[in-house]
């Protein structure tokens, strides 16, 4: 019983790891051309994904921008975060 216990809490934090989102929210420093750059580049966004993510952005105050585990997250929060964006993984 406390094993199988035990592999029920290892798959609930299987799927909890991979239901992650990175989420940018919006500020008054940066500009929308800064910002579709920065998720062409670091997202992998094209070009019309990303000028709609900064249009959600600008109007709602924050957008996920992608979604997958933390280890693939966590190294583009970085890289949004050092040009200048904040960005969470929630």
């Amino acid at each position: 019983m406390v094993l199988t216990e035990i592999q029920e809490k290892v798959e609930v934090n299987k799927d909890v790891e991979k239901n992650r989102s990175l989420v940018l929210y919006n500020d008054d420093v940066n500009t929308f051309e800064h910002v579709i750059d920065a998720l062409i580049k670091i997202c992998k966004h094209e070009t019309m994904q990303a000028e709609q993510c900064t249009w959600i952005v600008h109007y709602n105050g924050k957008c996920t921008v992608k979604e997958g585990d933390f280890r693939s997250l966590r190294p583009m929060r970085q890289a949004l975060n050092e040009k200048g964006l904040t960005a969470k993984i929630h």
